[in-house]
């Protein structure tokens, strides 16, 4: 069970007793008022069920005793309050609250105003909306431009379509070959989430066993002289990743767990997920990365077979808040097929409710983004590089069993 988080500042009138079931309720007459489900924490205080009340916020219904919230003086509204409680926010003092409400609100202003407007996607609250573009520019990417374009890595050539038909969806989520959503936190290690997740996928298809996979190996142990360049949390690129699997033994996440941020390396003492040797190199689209891109066949061709490894821009104020629906607003101004965050593809289809053809993506930023930690992604008519860049550098691992 989740703990229960207390709300949040210093409060002048009655008691907050903490509390998951009524039995915990000590006093004559009180009961536990539970926050609400999911993503709301589990539990909640104790109080008169008369001072129990529901407030529907932009993160739905929440419950809160009154009397205990009714005094807390930076409590501005029930937005806040609500954002607060399910993303668990605490902050150093009241300034750095204050200043983090007056972002959230200008967030929510905007996330209003653009769903107003009818797009075919919508925006929402998630644990980003007390961030500025910038800082979540700055704080959840983390692909870093190669100083060579291959550098070690072994590349196995180009994908090519070959003209065959191709499936009219796909999706590996429901194939057992993607693992759950991941979080990367504050660490510019998405490359190292992209790459894991085509690894991963990549070995469930020769073996039929699906393994998580340790992303905090690639974190920490890659040399820092590697090429294409391996920085841990200062940023990477899925090739250079690919290069490291091919050199050395991939550890299970379960032995070698993700903390978030650099460490020394450990993994002489790690279950091994895939033993060294198993990984034999990748394939690219793209003629030439960034620059001249690879096709929407191709890439429906790749991800026909497997699920792969794909970079987009994504430091944009709409992708920041994206809830749902397909995807096609500004992902940021990057120029050519630049690209600043590192992702898996999972699939491609079409739900004309939803807005039409999209490709199917796994971000590494938790559940509580996105569509349950998945965006869509517009496919077609996007220009040459795609939506968001995403046909700029598409690779994939060859994985032998």
């Amino acid at each position: 069970m989740r703990s229960f988080l207390v709300l949040l500042l210093p409060f002048a009138a009655a008691t907050w007793t903490p509390c998951a079931q009524d039995s915990q309720c000590m006093a004559i007459g009180q009961k536990c008022c539970l926050v609400g489900g999911p993503p709301a924490p589990e539990g909640g205080s104790c109080c008169a069920p008369t001072d129990c009340v529901e407030k529907i916020t932009i993160a739905g219904p929440f419950h809160y005793c009154k009397k205990t919230a009714a005094d807390t003086p930076l409590v501005k509204n029930d937005d806040w309050a609500a954002f607060k409680q399910t993303f668990g926010k605490t902050y150093d003092d009241n300034a750095e609250e204050s200043k983090r409400f007056d972002v959230f609100m200008s967030n929510l202003q905007y996330i209003t105003g653009e769903n107003a407007k009818g797009h075919n996607f919508t925006l929402g609250v998630n644990q980003f909306s007390d961030l500025t573009p910038e800082e979540f520019a700055t704080q959840n990417t983390g692909w870093a431009k190669p100083d060579a374009l291959f550098g070690d890595v072994p590349h196995l050539g180009n994908h090519t379509w070959d003209g065959s038909d191709l499936p009219e969806s796909i999706d590996w989520t429901t194939k057992g070959a993607v693992t759950p959503v991941k979080n990367q936190g504050q660490c510019g290690s998405c490359w190292a989430f992209s790459a894991v997740g085509a690894l991963e996928g990549a070995r469930q298809l020769k073996t039929g066993n699906l393994t998580s996979l340790a992303e905090q190996q690639f974190v920490d142990c890659p040399s820092k002289l590697n090429i294409p360049p391996l920085l841990g949390c200062n940023g990477g690129a899925m090739s250079g990743a690919f290069d490291f699997a091919k050199k050395h033994a991939i550890c299970t996440e379960a032995s070698y767990k993700y903390t978030a941020k650099g460490g020394s390396c450990k993994s002489s003492s790690c279950d091994i997920g895939i033993p060294q040797g198993k990984v034999m190199g990748y394939k690219g689209l793209a003629p030439l990365a960034r620059i001249i891109p690879g096709t929407e066949k191709e890439l429906m061709s790749a991800v026909a077979q497997q699920p792969v490894s794909v970079g987009i821009e994504a430091a944009s104020a709409p992708f920041q808040h994206y809830k749902s629906g397909v995807f096609s607003g500004d992902c940021g101004s990057m120029p050519l097929g630049l690209i600043d965050h590192g992702v898996l593809l999972v699939g491609y289809g079409t739900d004309p409710a939803a807005g039409g053809n999209y490709w199917k993506i796994k971000n590494s930023w938790a559940t509580t983004w996105g569509d349950s930690g998945y965006v869509m992604l517009k496919r077609g008519d996007e220009g040459k590089y795609g939506q968001c860049h995403i046909l700029s550098s598409a690779s994939y691992p060859i994985v032998s069993k």
